[in-house]
């Protein structure tokens, strides 16, 4: 089945542009115009695989649409990326410490966006998965199915946190520099800074509860995923 990416902008010659290029690169597309229309878009079945969110909405905020999109259970791990005409850190960081995945903004490269797309698409499963399920302690990491448990209840990561997760419990035990963090988990999605990777090892942890115990922050250097429970 081809994955389907909701267009969430009031600008409708850019939603035009961004259907045609979308489906050119074998996608199917769902639109909306505002974030009322956005959060029924999300929850509708077929549900989207990713949603491109803009941020100036004529209702609701896509600051608030990408809230209440985390907020829901149905819809809290389909990955999202911000489209907006704020450049400055400040707004990249609100944006990523609300759960987007990743930030683009206008004007952009069509192409560029293209290639962030299938980057964030690819983080859903791990190439290197060599089993069903990894425990470690009170958590449980289940690859293909893009679950993660911890103490039996399940956890909603998006695509990104789940592949930081998983990054780090293959490197269980070894130092992860922010540098390593930013290369081998955002991919070609390089428009981010170290404080990002703070920003999300801090949602991460939040969300592990109990097992967010087992990361540990290596002052001066980078993080450390424990080595034993």
């Amino acid at each position: 089945m081809k994955e389907l990416i909701l267009i969430v902008d009031d600008e409708e010659d850019l939603v035009s542009i961004l259907e045609y290029n979308l489906n050119r690169e074998g996608y199917d597309t769902r639109s909306a115009y505002t974030g009322t229309q956005a959060l029924a878009a999300a929850a509708k079945t077929p549900r989207p695989d990713l949603i491109l969110l803009d941020l100036m909405l004529p209702d609701v905020s896509g600051t608030d649409v990408c809230r209440q999109i985390r907020a829901d259970k149905s819809t809290a791990d389909i990955p999202v990326i911000m489209l907006t005409a704020k450049g400055e850190e400040i707004d990249r960081v609100v944006g990523f410490e609300i759960g987007a995945d990743d930030y683009v903004v206008k004007p952009f490269s069509v192409r560029e966006l293209m290639l962030r797309i299938a980057a964030i698409l690819r983080r859903k499963t791990p190439e290197n998965a060599t089993a069903d399920a990894v425990t470690f302690g009170c958590l449980s990491l289940n690859i293909p199915g893009h679950r993660v448990t911890v103490n039996g209840d399940e956890v909603a990561l998006t695509a990104l946190e789940f592949k930081l997760l998983a990054t780090f419990l293959e490197r269980k035990g070894r130092v992860q520099t922010r540098d390593v963090l930013l290369t081998d988990v955002w991919d070609v999605s390089a428009d981010v800074t170290t404080r990002t990777v703070d920003t999300h090892i801090k949602r991460l942890r939040e969300k592990l509860g109990p097992a967010g115990q087992y990361l540990e922050t290596i002052r001066g250097v980078g993080y450390r995923f424990k080595q034993t429970p």
